[in-house]
């Protein structure tokens, strides 16, 4: 079973999966979701995602069907079910079936769904290609720390980045302030200090941007969650952007303007061998 399924605790093939035409989540985003990345058959801080998908949950008033260590159990299941070793699960947790309103339901079963998809192993950092990105004003609601399925805004723009040739778009509010990309979380390294947007409600607090955040306290580069503008962005010597399936991924230019040090930079090569140390010590530990 390639692309193994689980929904609301029935396995089966993703391509015998259903859901109600009258879910929630169908018909008015009304849910959430996680990204799992899984190496050589393990998930990666596969705990950490659970606490980010509990806490979305709860900021939408919706209660997990089951506990989060019956989820973990599932998961594994699915990437054993699957045969593959590198590939990522989705989950996605929605109010559940009724008929269409806006108001919850007074008494609805929530709608839990996971799914699992093979890829490519991590190529060697030579072979990660530097990309371009664009700015795209920020439209989206002021609630981006819910990682909710609500995605349409960051669809449309991470659409206009690929027809401008990038990989990404990066947001920014209306007074010029660098938020995230449409599925990154962003790292300038300005004046010699690497700066990334707080973990406010205008961005989603990644968990490779945690992970990143500790390499870099640990190899004692200074670093600060301060907010910083378009031109600061332009100007950085290096720019990187984190998400589960970009992993550290260097930025070659924005809207043109290419950083001081030739992509990847020092400081971003250096995360990303940490990050690959990372991935060797929680799912390749006992690979001789």
């Amino acid at each position: 079973m390639q692309n193994p399924a689980w929904i609301n605790g029935s396995f089966m093939d993703l391509a015998e999966a259903k859901i109600s035409i009258e879910d929630r989540g169908f018909l008015l985003g009304d849910g959430v979701y996680e990204v799992i990345r899984v190496y050589n058959g393990r998930p990666f801080y596969l705990d950490a995602h659970l606490l980010r998908f509990e806490k979305s949950a709860s900021a939408i008033r919706i209660d997990l069907p089951c506990d989060t260590g019956q989820i973990s159990e599932t998961v594994s299941t699915l990437v054993e079910k699957s045969g593959w070793l590198d590939g990522y699960i989705y989950m996605q947790l929605t109010r559940g079936s009724a008929k269409r309103d806006h108001l919850f339901p007074p008494s609805v079963r929530p709608a839990l769904v996971m799914y699992g998809r093979e890829l490519d192993p991590v190529p060697a950092i030579d072979a990660v290609e530097p990309r371009e990105a664009i700015t795209l004003p920020d439209e989206r609601w002021l609630n981006c720390n819910i990682k909710s399925t609500n995605l349409l805004p960051n669809l449309l723009a991470r659409q206009q980045a690929a027809e401008a040739g990038a990989v990404e778009a990066i947001f920014f509010r209306p007074e010029g302030i660098v938020t995230e990309g449409t599925r990154s979380n962003v790292f300038a390294v300005i004046d010699g200090t690497v700066r990334t947007h707080p973990a406010t409600n205008l961005i989603l607090p990644g968990i490779t941007r945690e992970i990143v955040l500790d390499i870099l306290q640990e190899l004692a580069v200074p670093v600060s969650e301060t907010a910083f503008g378009l031109q600061e962005l332009k100007a950085a010597e290096e720019v990187w952007l984190t998400s589960t399936t970009m992993e550290v991924n260097p930025l070659k230019s924005v809207d043109g303007a290419q950083p001081a040090a030739p992509a990847p930079g020092p400081v971003c090569r250096l995360v990303m061998e940490k990050f690959r140390g990372r991935i060797a010590d929680k799912c390749f530990e006992d690979v001789k």
